[in-house]
């Protein structure tokens, strides 16, 4: 009976054993630690999120979602391209530089960072760090046409007229229907005088994209040759995009001093009085 009974003590305790470990496991919460595959993973969806935010306007948005996407993952220089560009919706030019030369660091062979540094410095009037970023995106991928279209409104800004002509040649070249790189060539020839070569330039972009800018540019040129189809066209142009009636937008637009002095002097025609008073309470209206 005694050794029984110590039998059934024994086997008393290794139930009791069993029973309270498997009670204690029981207590002890279940937690999910993620790998490092799907951190990236969710890190770039995240990211993706933040991207289509960006797309819709929802500029604050894409910037917090951007910013969580590069805590979780900060080896991916797609996220820091990503967050470079929000930074750049909110104005945010100086932490866009950062951000981008952080990609550059993970991955110094992808002409996007360089193409978005341009912008960045364009922004910040910066116009020489804007050319040598372009020009080192362009190494990488030397047949983007819109980075050398790029390159030739930054000759247009530094009034290299005939550089910018064969740039945007290049550009052209490799796209030959970019009507803006043909539109940008009338820009320059007008500075320089070439009044034919101009019109030719804003009449082949115009019969690829019926733009305003184009046909604006073209109804200057077309001033004192030809006043009857230069106000119909320059009617047209505000019709299509009210801006153009505004000398800063078009400054913008890299028109240079000879055209906006001829379109100036277009616009104060009285045939136009009413299409520039009605161009300017819409861009009143619009602000």
């Amino acid at each position: 009976m005694k050794k029984n009974f110590k039998n059934i003590i024994c086997i008393s305790l290794i139930c009791f054993y069993f029973l309270k470990v498997e009670q204690v496991q029981s207590l002890v919460p279940y937690y999910y630690l993620p790998t490092v595959k799907n951190l990236e993973k969710e890190s770039l969806s995240i990211g993706k999120s933040a991207y289509q935010l960006l797309y819709f306007g929802q500029f604050k948005e894409s910037l917090n979602l951007a910013k969580l996407a590069v805590k979780i993952n900060q080896k991916d220089e797609k996220l820091w391209l990503i967050l470079s560009e929000t930074q750049i919706a909110n104005k945010l030019y100086k932490k866009a530089l950062i951000s981008l030369n952080k990609a550059e660091i993970i991955n110094s062979n992808i002409s996007e960072i360089y193409f978005a540094k341009s912008n960045v410095y364009l922004k910040m009037s910066q116009i020489q760090n804007a050319k040598n970023a372009l020009e080192k995106g362009l190494k990488i991928d030397p047949r983007n046409h819109k980075a050398i279209f790029q390159l030739g409104n930054i000759f247009l800004m530094e009034k290299n007229y005939s550089e910018a002509i064969k740039v945007f040649d290049k550009s052209i070249k490799i796209k030959p229907e970019f009507w803006q790189a043909i539109n940008n060539k009338g820009l320059a020839y007008f500075e320089i005088n070439n009044m034919d070569l101009s019109i030719k330039h804003f009449e082949k972009a115009i019969s690829i994209e019926d733009n305003a800018e184009p046909i604006l540019g073209l109804a200057s040129c077309l001033r004192t040759k030809n006043v009857e189809l230069a106000l119909q066209l320059a009617k047209k142009a505000l019709a299509i995009d009210p801006n153009y009636v505004s000398y800063d937008y078009r400054k913008e637009q890299l028109w240079g001093e000879n055209l906006q002095a001829s379109t100036e002097i277009l616009l104060q025609n009285d045939q136009l009085l009413t299409d520039t008073i009605m161009a300017k309470s819409k861009i009143n209206a619009s602000s």
